[in-house]
């Protein structure tokens, strides 16, 4: 048996950050990853550029059943702490959109920046041991120590830290194994369902999976939930930022109403009748929108004829029809193209300042593997690193 002052669990974002900040301050950690290599879900992330974070983090850009949990660890570790870690290891980033930020290389070097900062721990007095390949047979509580076993041997340790996420992106060797373990020790689970997901189309809708590829800038919107960006159409329904967005909003039943044209006036189309009263409703929304997408629109407005022909009621009634376009979603692609997972370790089971389960001392939980989900855009990976950042600063306090 091999002891350690913490073993943590999982070696993705959340697992790596927490591991490198116990070690650095002088704690002896093990990380056991199930993955011939750590940080999987980091390497693909961002097109392979990884979308580290986001400059516009706040709480109210994230859910959970306590939208109040997550402002303790965010505010005390933020996107420009996370930055200036990436600046020390001279990797290049850049802004994309609304806050985005991205290695200009590859994802690579971010899953390298954690690994140095965990090699980094010797140097404090600490050490990090990062195991890959360990499938997890049993974790015991004993005499108020955790024992994990794997294939390698047993290991045990005061501490335990709970990184593994959530079940999204099976492929990547994602599961339920967190809230396994969670269940365990008799923490309660915030029941998990895909988030950041596209969403599937049929009945009346089905018609718009023939628009497969097309993509439009658009005002998404679900519930009180409203996303200017763009939107996708897939041979199964829809996709892209604005879907994503408001997937993590919807739920079966709900609609999903799309502004096709967002910002644009409601009498736009009495002025173009004026305008140019021989043109078809066809025509000018193909000014507007790709010809696809305006075709099978105007097909379903079913306005036909010159617009100078067409009383203005009926231009202002299409006109709020492309503003508040309704589609029924049957439902979504589920946790296979999931981006993150929605629900979780119960927050009302944790403490907000160290992620320490209230029950079990020494329990903690980090990352996506608790109820916490952010918007798209870097937000998931800000919430993995400040949450990490505050169990791995919390492990290192003297107990007492």
């Amino acid at each position: 048996m091999q002891d350690y002052d913490i073993i943590v669990l999982g070696g993705g974002a959340a697992g790596l950050m927490c591991a490198a900040v116990a070690g650095q301050r002088g704690r002896r950690v093990l990380v056991l990853e199930r993955a011939a290599e750590v940080g999987r879900k980091i390497v693909i992330s961002g097109g392979g550029r990884c979308n580290f974070t986001n400059i516009h983090t706040a709480p109210d850009r994230y859910l959970s059943a306590n939208p109040h949990f997550a402002k303790s660890a965010l505010s005390r570790y933020t996107a420009h702490d996370f930055l200036a870690l990436v600046e020390r290891h001279a990797i290049a980033w850049h802004e994309k959109t609304l806050g985005q930020l991205f290695c200009d290389g590859s994802a690579r070097q971010i899953v390298a920046m954690l690994l140095d900062e965990c090699a980094a721990a010797q140097a404090a007095g600490g050490q990090v041991d990062v195991r890959c390949g360990e499938e997890i047979g049993d974790v015991a509580h004993v005499d108020g120590r955790f024992d994990v076993t794997t294939p390698g041997g047993t290991h045990s340790a005061p501490a335990l830290v709970i990184a593994t996420g959530g079940p999204s992106i099976p492929k990547m060797g994602a599961s339920d194994f967190a809230y396994r373990l969670a269940r365990r020790f008799g923490l309660r689970i915030v029941e998990p369902r895909p988030a950041l997901v596209p969403l599937t189309l049929g009945g009346e809708d089905v018609l718009f999976r023939e628009l497969s590829g097309v993509s439009a800038p658009v005002e998404a919107r679900c519930g009180r939930a409203a996303f200017r960006e763009a939107a996708l159409f897939t041979h199964r329904g829809l996709s892209g930022p604005a879907i994503l967005q408001v997937s993590s909003y919807w739920r079966p039943g709900d609609a999903v109403a799309i502004d096709f044209l967002p910002g644009t006036a409601p009498e736009w189309l009495v002025e173009a009748k004026r305008r140019t009263p021989r043109a078809h409703l066809r025509t000018v929304l193909g000014e507007r929108l790709p010809d696809r997408l305006a075709a099978t629109l105007a097909e379903r407005i079913g306005l036909s004829g010159d617009l100078g022909n067409l009383p203005d009621k009926r231009l202002r009634a299409a006109g709020q029809a492309l503003s508040d376009w309704h589609f029924h979603p049957n439902g979504s692609e589920g946790f296979a193209k999931a981006e993150v997972t929605l629900g979780g370790i119960a927050t009302s089971e944790l403490s907000s300042r160290t992620m320490e389960a209230k029950a079990v001392p020494g329990l903690y939980a980090i990352g996506e593997a608790v109820d916490v989900t952010g918007w798209l855009g870097g937000y998931n990976f800000q919430w993995a690193w400040a949450s990490a950042v505050a169990a791995g600063n919390a492990l290192a306090e003297p107990r007492g």
